[in-house]
């Protein structure tokens, strides 16, 4: 769908904001990290092996090393020490045996390692127990048996973990191009937020949305976070919000952008040259929720101010829009199943919060709606919560359903 041919949109679904932002949170600019910056990032390119993996025979248990058809024999004069990183050695005769450690490289002419415990040293001499049975590559780790030299191991679109870096570290890269991390600024708006262990009156609450999205990024790996809370005054969000998005890829906002008249977050927005894609989505909670693009790419969520609407938001449409400027291409959906019924609305996509319990099967689910999007200490027994669609019936136990994770 080309949703610049109809823009703004208004009053549009879950599957169609979640279109709308897939089609504008694209991937940021390449950069090349060392092997000590990668984690979390996404890689860039395929990672080719420089060479077999295992490079040579490797050893792998601390013992000796001999010739498997020197059977019969069951003692071996010790000829020398094979250490792991040093040149190979050869071995000069079948009644000979030399001394490995692990790791090491396996000595030229043999083609099986014996254990330390199992065999019994004295004067230079190996004696094997009488239960050892030779046999061709025993305790050897074979050159090429993981994989071969210029075989493709990392694709593109590869959110790396440590194994990864191992891998590409061992593939002798130094440095690796990969998407740049987006450089995110959290934004509360309202003249109602006193920050915590400030003095506050009874009409005031507690500043908490900003600190509840910014535990939530960090969570993800999101490092480059800004944290600013500004007043319901037009031209102090004007000013700021438009200093915030030229030093920042993403904003995210809470507050300001349903009805009322000191909402000026969607009309200021638009001044500092943020395209509205869609505002308000039908679901519950968090229906105002206002999503834009601007033409360099920069990305801006604003959501609604309600601590519940806001989490659900965030997991539902924002991190995935930020994976996605880090280049992820893939979201596999997790599902579970209804413990109970649920209640559903008959025009809106509910979201509603679940005590979840794993098993063999599948993820069991049990709805624990709360009080209104207001209603955040309801959470504190939540695990997450299940996208229940439109429906003018309650949901019967044991429905799937796609769910979310805090």
């Amino acid at each position: 769908m080309n949703w610049s041919d109809r823009l703004p949109l208004a009053n549009i679904s879950v599957v169609a904001a979640q279109a709308a932002i897939d089609q504008y949170a694209r991937p940021l600019s390449v950069v090349s990290k060392c092997l000590r910056e990668l984690t979390g990032c996404v890689l860039a390119q395929s990672i080719y092996l420089e060479r077999d993996q295992p490079p040579f025979d490797r050893v792998t248990m601390d013992g000796i090393a001999l010739a498997s058809d020197a059977a019969p024999n069951r003692e071996f004069i010790i000829s020398g020490i094979q250490a792991a990183g040093a040149a190979p050695l050869t071995l000069a005769s079948k009644a000979l045996c030399i001394e490995v450690m692990t790791g090491a490289y396996l000595p030229v002419g043999c083609d099986c390692v014996i254990p330390v415990e199992r065999i019994r040293s004295d004067n230079g001499v190996a004696y094997l127990n009488d239960d050892v049975q030779l046999s061709a590559w025993l305790n050897v780790h074979r050159r090429g048996s993981d994989a071969r030299a210029n075989e493709e191991i990392l694709k593109p679109g590869q959110h790396l973990n440590a194994v990864d870096i191992a891998v590409i570290a061992s593939a002798g890269f130094a440095h690796v191009p990969v998407h740049a991390t987006p450089r995110i600024a959290v934004i509360s708006t309202g003249d109602e937020l006193v920050e915590p262990g400030q003095p506050i009156q009874d009409w005031q609450i507690r500043r908490s949305n900003s600190y509840a999205l910014l535990s939530a990024l960090r969570k993800h790996g999101f490092a480059t976070l800004t944290d600013m809370h500004l007043c319901d005054d037009r031209e102090q969000l004007r000013i700021q919000l438009s200093t915030l998005l030229e030093q920042h890829d993403t904003l995210i906002l809470s507050g300001g952008v349903s009805a009322g008249r000191f909402d000026y977050v969607p009309q200021v927005l638009s001044e500092i040259g943020v395209t509205c894609i869609f505002h308000k989505v039908l679901q519950r909670p968090g229906k105002p929720m206002w999503f834009g693009s601007r033409d360099d790419g920069k990305t801006v969520y604003a959501l609604p101010g309600n601590p519940v609407s806001i989490l659900v938001c965030f997991y539902r449409y924002v991190l995935r829009g930020l994976q996605r400027t880090m280049g992820i291409t893939k979201f596999p959906v997790q599902y579970a199943r209804l413990g109970s019924y649920a209640k559903a609305h008959d025009k809106l996509t509910c979201f509603v919060p679940v005590k979840l319990v794993d098993d063999a099967a599948i993820t069991m689910a049990t709805p624990l709606p709360t009080r209104g999007s207001g209603d955040f200490i309801s959470l504190l027994n939540t695990d997450g919560f299940v996208e229940l669609p439109a429906s003018d019936a309650l949901i019967p136990s044991g429905t799937i359903v796609p769910v979310y994770r805090w």
